[in-house]
């Protein structure tokens, strides 16, 4: 078997690239912890953080780790690591440094719209990074895997509800949104606080509701004043504490699906935990290994 049909068998997609690109695309992800480059969509490079357990295989779930409000993917990867290792994860940890993605707006928000309220182009929206970026770790692990699993803590958490809304995500069987600072309310409300104003029509609420996403709430999360927790009368509204804006979410969520049956949204806890996102993350397995079965 000659070197280029091995690239095409294991990367069958990238048929048509350049070989040089084939083989760029397709080196194996190391074993254990690593870091890589990612340049395969339409925004700025980004740092990658991954733990592959040895074990691991074609078929071993992917998880992406979205990061918090310090940006930092690798600190995420290392507090996942015990996890990966046990449940044979792939662990894969985007970062969204500050220099490319300095705002709120352009990393928790996924860049839909800059600060004049102009929508931008979807293939720059932080979230377009994903669906891509999932290719290219199938790429390098020669996976089968034909869906991934979300995951993000804290202002990651906001990425994760966002994500679920707003993205084009064919490929995301489950997400968890965990201790979620505040949230885009699915209702007609101004954008961010509400589906409506500059982003009104960039939903289908039909289809967001029925992405399976678990709203995962720490019961100690509640420190009215935590620095990073967002104060004013919009995001007040949802409640006074991350624990209470959680549950503001999913009612209003409820609220707007009309039915329970055209929902796939619910809430779970971590017993006894505050902010933090290495206590929260053992609490998000059993909903990160469940599947839909469309996509496994």
């Amino acid at each position: 078997m000659t070197h280029r049909l091995a690239a095409i068998l294991a990367c069958p997609w990238a048929f048509f690239a350049p070989t040089s690109a084939i083989a760029k695309e397709c080196v194996p992800l190391a074993d254990g912890s690593s870091q890589i480059v990612f340049s395969g969509w339409a925004g700025p490079k980004l740092p990658v953080f991954v733990h592959k357990p040895r074990i691991a295989g074609a078929d071993s779930r992917i998880v992406f780790v979205m990061h918090g409000v310090q940006r930092d993917g690798d600190r995420y990867r290392d507090e996942w690591r015990d996890l990966a290792e046990k449940h044979n994860l792939i662990v894969v940890a985007p970062t969204f440094g500050r220099t490319d993605f300095p705002t709120t707006g352009s990393y928790n928000l996924g860049n839909i719209v800059d600060e004049k309220g102009r929508k931008s182009p979807k293939e720059k929206w932080s979230f377009s990074a994903i669906e891509p970026l999932f290719d290219h770790i199938v790429c390098r692990v020669s996976g089968n895997q034909r869906g991934y699993a979300l995951y993000g803590h804290s202002a990651g958490g906001q990425f994760v509800h966002r994500y679920v809304a707003f993205a084009d995500a064919p490929r995301m069987e489950v997400a968890v949104a965990a201790n979620s600072g505040w949230y885009t309310m699915p209702d007609n409300g101004a954008f961010p606080y509400g589906w409506g104003g500059d982003v009104a029509g960039l939903v289908s609420p039909a289809a967001a509701f029925q992405r399976p996403l678990t709203i995962l709430l720490g019961t100690e999360d509640i420190d009215r004043n935590d620095p990073n927790l967002r104060i004013n009368e919009q995001a007040d509204k949802q409640g006074r504490t991350r624990f209470d804006r959680g549950h503001g979410f999913l009612t209003a969520a409820r609220k707007e699906a009309g039915e329970a049956s055209l929902i796939s949204w619910k809430i779970a806890y971590a017993p006894g935990v505050g902010h933090d996102n290495g206590r929260m993350a053992p609490f998000a397995i059993p909903h990160l290994l469940a599947t839909t079965g469309s996509n496994r």
